[in-house]
């Protein structure tokens, strides 16, 4: 324990002694819950492959940790652009190919080792929203409102659902179903093979941010400033939450807590068991905070408009650290291994120490990095608002 003490600090050491209800073997509490929900067909922790990224922040638990690992010396070895406009969505890695929306009008399909395009699909105004794959189904909305089902190694359309405003929110699934939100303020339950309407769940205000899922609940963080916590069998509330303000992150959850940022400023740390906050974290530049965080037992690691990466305690929410960068943090932050990679509007992609959060590397792209990274089978890539789409990785001997 003393040794645990020294590298991990006392944060790590009250997580193994006292915080078993909540962060407490936190692997155990992340496997039941993958147990849980692989039966369900949903990708979590545990059941999510090295090879793939297949949602938005890696798993169903939306928690920004990759399974596999990065090269200690990366390189880009290849770049796709599009002819006009750029990347906002986060990619998604499966069977060998990537897949992400471009506000070009198109959704790409492409190589992960060469980067060449495997199929394309066009729409009048684009993707802004990640992608989702299951089954050998990709699913993705579009920025007028339509959500698309396809054949991911082909891009065969499969069926289309409307919905009644434009589509920010990546898929994530339940048993045999695909979950999305709309800023028509509303979540949606489809069934994956036919595209048919199971429920729908409305807030007050817009919805922007990916549905997590969890032990047959979905949490929602919305505009209209409330954590849902969601039956999905029902599609029903179960219970929620006020917060300070609005909310596009993507609620991260990690042991018996969900973690997100608001454009109050202010972090929040909540039972969502218990649907009650346990703490607040405000950024002292009281600047919107859009990024969704990492989760690991040590820290909570998410960037703020105030052009700050934070490293916060998972127990109580004191800082651990921070780095700054030279523009806001949008993009949403993914641990792999000892580090921690994420873009910022500075066009730089930053891989941060893990425990110190001090820069160990960077790579300077220009533009402005908004998306997040996608982490699979050794490879980074990332998309930026020049659109330019990187692939990093190691080069072959």
């Amino acid at each position: 324990m003393r040794r645990l003490k020294t590298h991990l600090g006392h944060a790590t050491v009250r997580y193994l002694m006292g915080f078993a209800g909540v962060f407490a073997a936190f692997g155990l509490v992340a496997e039941r819950a993958s147990s849980a929900d692989a039966s369900n067909g949903a990708p979590t922790a545990t059941a999510v492959r090295a090879s793939e990224w297949p949602v938005f922040r890696g798993d169903a638990l939306a928690d920004g940790v990759a399974q596999g690992r990065l090269p200690e010396r990366l390189e880009v070895l290849w770049k796709f652009s599009s002819k006009e406009h750029g990347f906002e969505a986060t990619a998604a890695i499966v069977d060998g190919m990537v897949f992400v929306g471009s506000l070009d009008g198109n959704f790409y399909a492409l190589s992960l080792d060469k980067g060449e395009v495997k199929w394309k699909y066009p729409t009048e105004l684009g993707f802004s929203a990640p992608a989702a794959v299951k089954d050998g189904r990709l699913f993705v909305g579009d920025t007028d409102g339509k959500f698309y089902c396809f054949e991911a190694a082909t891009g065969k359309p499969l069926w289309g659902h409307e919905a009644g405003g434009e589509i920010n929110s990546g898929p994530n699934f339940y048993r045999n179903n695909v979950l999305f939100g709309s800023q028509d303020a509303t979540l949606y339950c489809l069934d994956a093979q036919s595209g048919k309407l199971v429920w729908k769940y409305s807030i007050g205000d817009q919805i922007r941010c990916s549905p997590t899922v969890v032990e047959g609940r979905a949490f929602l963080a919305g505009c209209d400033a409330k954590l849902h916590v969601i039956d999905l069998e029902k599609g029903e509330a179960l219970a929620t939450v006020e917060i300070d303000g609005p909310t596009g992150c993507t609620p991260a959850v990690g042991g018996g807590r969900v973690f997100f940022g608001t454009e109050g400023s202010t972090f929040f740390s909540i039972d969502w068991k218990a649907a009650k906050i346990i703490w607040p974290f405000k950024s002292q530049r009281n600047m919107p905070i859009r990024s969704s965080a990492a989760v690991t037992p040590e820290a909570v690691i998410f960037g703020g408009r105030d052009k700050q990466v934070y490293a916060l305690d998972p127990i109580d929410g004191h800082e651990l650290w921070r780095f700054a960068a030279k523009a806001r943090v949008d993009s949403s932050p993914v641990v792999v291994g000892s580090r921690v990679f994420v873009g910022s509007a500075d066009g730089r992609l930053y891989a941060l120490d893990r425990k110190t959060g001090k820069k160990v590397w960077d790579y300077e792209a220009g533009g402005e990095f908004a998306a997040s990274p996608a982490i699979a089978a050794g490879r980074l890539v990332i998309g930026n608002t020049n659109g330019t789409l990187y692939c990093f990785g190691a080069r072959p001997p």
